[in-house]
């Protein structure tokens, strides 16, 4: 080096620095740093070595060209504050980790009233779309319209897009059957203000069996609905002998208003919820419920979801539209 000429300061290792220094080649790196297959462990042991010695660090660029693309699924549900929505939650998260997707979980209650929630959640960050709302997912015209969408619980609308049915038509048969064997003849059926579809399912199934039962609207079909209506109900119909509560959170809530009452659970009045919450397992009395199994529904949407993506599924395939039933687990409030 000439005199007065400047030392270039040092400079970060690079692959090719890795590779000469552990006498293989620059693909041989590439696969020693990134655990790739096709390489001896000793082999791989001298690379890492030489690495480690040297400073080297992958760029993200080049880790990029080795890995496989990460996916991102977009997960709509209805409300957070209500444990179903949760338990799906979690069970979709693990499986699509499995699958190697990242999920983005939005809500749809937090949404601004008469907004594209599907667009002001997600725009066009997600790969996929799963929706658990209760709602119908319109048809899309946007930037949107050819994303992947699988609705869970859409409802009776017919829909372009996949849809997982919840079908709770048998384990309410099953129910009744089970009520009426225990003597219930005077049942009241909570149900929603505006009335639903379950309500006039159970109240059909009881009618089957010759019993009438009445339906009451709920406040809200949370814990505090629950209280509220089923107090209301101990006054207004002083020999109800079994409460249907629209979901397992209302469900707790209506043992709690009977247990403030002195009413004895089942012995007076059998209280049946609908979900089949985990969290019902550890109430006394345990809940009787239709359980839903929610690590299939998750694994069921997952899958179609995905086929969606890949393109081995087309929208319309009979393959995008499946259905898991409801099944009556009797616990200790019946």
């Amino acid at each position: 080096m000439s005199p007065g000429r400047a030392v270039p300061p040092p400079r970060p290792a690079t692959i090719k620095d890795v590779a000469a220094a552990s006498g293989v080649s620059r693909q041989t790196v590439t696969r020693a740093v990134n655990a790739m297959p096709g390489i001896n462990a000793d082999t791989r042991e001298r690379v890492l070595a030489a690495a480690r010695e040297l400073g080297y660090r992958p760029s993200r660029f080049g880790r990029g060209l080795v890995k496989p693309p990460t996916r991102t699924l977009g997960l709509l549900v209805e409300d957070l504050t209500n444990p179903y929505y949760p338990e799906l939650a979690s069970a979709v998260l693990r499986l699509a980790a499995q699958a190697g997707w990242n999920v983005v979980l939005a809500e749809r209650a937090a949404a601004p009233a008469g907004g594209d929630f599907l667009t002001e959640r997600f725009g066009a960050d997600v790969d996929a779309v799963v929706s658990f709302t209760g709602l119908h997912v319109p048809a899309r015209t946007d930037g949107l319209a050819e994303l992947p969408i699988v609705e869970i619980a859409p409802g009776p609308h017919e829909t372009a897009h996949g849809r997982v049915d919840l079908d709770l038509s048998t384990a309410i048969v099953e129910a009744v059957a089970h009520l009426h064997e225990r003597g219930v003849r005077r049942p009241v059926v909570l149900d929603l203000p505006g009335g639903s579809g379950r309500a006039a399912a159970f109240v059909a199934a009881f009618a089957a069996r010759d019993t009438t039962a009445m339906r009451v609207p709920t406040v809200s079909t949370d814990l505090a609905g629950g209280l509220e209506t089923a107090g209301r109900v101990l006054t207004e119909v002083p020999d109800v002998d079994a409460l249907v509560a629209f979901n397992d959170v209302t469900g707790f809530g209506v043992l709690r208003a009977l247990r403030l009452a002195g009413v004895d659970v089942p012995g007076q009045v059998r209280v049946l919820g609908v979900d089949g919450l985990a969290i019902g397992s550890f109430v006394t009395p345990r809940l009787t419920t239709l359980a839903l199994d929610m690590p299939l529904v998750a694994r069921t949407a997952l899958e179609v979801v995905l086929a969606l993506h890949a393109g081995t599924l087309a929208p319309g395939d009979p393959g995008t539209r499946r259905r898991v039933p409801y099944r009556l687990d009797v616990g200790e409030s019946t």
